[in-house]
């Protein structure tokens, strides 16, 4: 359907350029011909023909075609601010309205005009003629202060519209899951176009907006045109280690609150499939309309989310005791590559470990100033989120008697395992025993690779298959059902990805939640503009990061 409405509007607009060669007794014939009719086009308001050859840059085309409606529009007569808002807002249905229109006629070439116009006005503004100014004044061309500010910020709007949509775009660092690599508080510029530059799936929107209007329950984009994926480029350029923005994948489908029930017991999380996966939350509580809104988001309208890419489509993955091994290797791992941490100290004054001590080590956030299994300013026995090397300094200590990994990130692990009890960890219904600290092997799905589907390692599958890919799946009578058929095999469309955060004890990612689509790729990170601790610019645990600014957010070893 999106391809027919996009058609036809392309349609619209050759028949309205039509009209305008008929008024201008060109032959009409050419407005359809690609080139030679865009050729025309620029020769009759006056723009050198070269300039087609912009027409057909991704991202640049916008502004050259925004221009050539607007010069277009003054070439009749049409100066108005509306009559410029039109011609680009509506530009197929506007061409028409000035081809066959009999109250419209044409003036003059309106880029022509223009530049004789702004040569006539910067002279007499340096010969300070007051009687010629005032004339010029009187010039349909001539625009009062008022509406240059407004056509200043709206063109501001656009451009910034269009490079954040396409080329950079800024993102905050919000949760610990990437420290110490990428912390709370960082500000990053992200490239969108170095995997590759992502169509918009809903290209009605609210300027500068990603999903939501603040301080409402609206949603900040329409899904009256809804595109399919589409990308300049490919995702081919993601590398193993690289850090990478991308789409989250299990935001599809968001709940609203209707009341303040269970905002708290929520703990403020609203996407629909972590919710489901708590074991006090059912499927008829979230579908109740009293209670909820179930929202469901395009790709591109889905929360981002930074992780590091840790394989790749085709990749077979696995962590063993914390080790990452990708395809039978073991992978390097980030400098500041995070676990929690049991550090047990004698007690003593002197051995304890004090707030400025974590802050001046960069342990500043707040989940982990105080992780403390027993109660008081005195225990001798913390949790922390660290590296290696902090780690290493803390049993260099006097007093310290024992710093040393906490199992799966689990201060409770060995009684929850005596229990039987662990986290539910991706694929969900598998009981396959796999830990945050010993999870695989695992194959990254690769687009035109086959796998045998079977009952039993179809969660492995089942939201590729449905949800990312559009298939209808049922499992019933012990038989698997893809659009009806039964199906034993299936071949994937997409490449796939695996995401996890450098705070591996501390990060929710696909360990969790599976496979990255290819068509959730956003971009990369450039580099950190600002900084803030603990994403606050003040109290006892904020202030700016001067280190930290202006540096690579690429950063991989110190």
């Amino acid at each position: 359907m999106e391809w027919i409405i996009l058609i036809l509007l392309i349609v619209i607009g050759h028949v309205g350029l039509y009209g305008i060669f008929k008024k201008r007794n060109i032959d009409a014939w050419k407005a359809f011909v690609p080139v030679l009719g865009k050729m025309e086009w620029m020769k009759m308001v006056g723009y050198p023909t070269w300039r087609v050859a912009l027409l057909y840059i991704p991202i640049v085309n916008f502004f050259i075609y925004a221009g050539l409606f607007v010069t277009t529009a003054n070439s009749f007569g049409k100066f108005s601010f509306k009559d410029h808002f039109l011609s680009v807002a509506f530009a197929p249905f506007y061409l028409c309205y000035l081809g066959f229109s009999k109250a419209v006629k044409w003036m003059f070439e309106g880029e022509t005009a223009y530049k004789e116009y702004k040569e006539q006005l910067v002279a007499v503004q340096k010969s300070k003629d007051k009687y010629k100014l005032d004339k010029l004044k009187k010039s349909p061309f001539f625009k009062a202060g008022g509406r240059e500010w407004a056509e200043a910020i709206i063109f501001a709007v656009f451009a910034a519209t269009f490079i954040r949509m396409f080329l950079i775009e800024a993102y905050t660092i919000p949760t610990p899951s990437m420290e110490g690599s990428l912390m709370t508080g960082d500000f990053l510029f992200v490239s969108k176009s170095s995997y590759g530059m992502r169509m918009p799936n809903t290209p009605l929107q609210l300027p500068l907006l990603h999903n939501a209007i603040p301080k409402t329950d609206k949603e900040s984009y329409l899904k009256w045109i809804e595109w399919p994926h589409r990308r300049i480029g490919s995702t081919s350029g993601v590398k193993v280690n690289d850090p990478v923005v991308f789409n989250f994948p299990e935001g599809d489908t968001i709940i609203k609150h209707k009341t303040n029930r269970f905002k708290k017991s929520f703990y403020g999380r609203y996407d629909y499939g972590h919710l489901l996966a708590k074991n006090d939350v059912t499927r008829e509580l979230l579908h109740n309309p009293d209670l909820f809104e179930l929202v469901y988001r395009p790709v591109d309208r889905r929360d981002h989310y930074i992780k590091r890419c840790l394989a790749v489509a085709g990749d077979e993955f696995q962590i063993k005791d914390r080790q990452v091994w990708v395809n039978g290797k073991p992978l390097e791992n980030p400098d500041n590559m995070q676990f929690l941490y049991k550090i047990v100290t004698d007690g003593r004054p002197e051995s304890k470990i004090t707030k400025r001590e974590l802050i001046d080590l960069g342990v500043v956030h707040a989940n982990d100033i105080e992780r403390n299994s027993y109660t008081g300013p005195h225990s001798n026995l913390k949790f922390l989120y660290i590296n290696k090397k902090t780690a290493e300094s803390f049993k260099a200590r006097n007093g310290v008697l024992d710093v040393s990994p906490v199992p799966d990130g689990d201060i409770h692990f060995e009684e929850n395992k005596a229990k039987g009890l662990f986290k539910d960890l991706f694929p969900r219904g598998m009981k396959n025993g796999w830990t945050l600290d010993n999870f695989g092997p695992l194959k990254i799905p690769a687009a035109g690779e086959t796998v045998n589907i079977t009952p039993a390692n179809i969660p492995l599958y089942r939201r590729i298959i449905d949800v990312y890919e559009g298939n209808d799946l049922e499992v019933k009578n012990g038989q698997i059902y893809i659009n009806g058929e039964v199906a034993t095999q299936y071949t994937f469309k997409m490449n796939y990805y695996w995401m996890v955060g450098d705070n591996r004890h501390n990060s929710e990612d696909s360990r969790y939640w599976g496979f990255v689509p290819e068509d959730h790729i956003v971009g990369k990170p450039l580099f950190i503009w600002f900084s803030l601790k603990n994403a606050q610019i003040g109290g006892e645990f904020g202030g700016i990061r001067w280190n930290r600014i202006f540096s690579s957010a690429y950063k991989f070893k110190d």
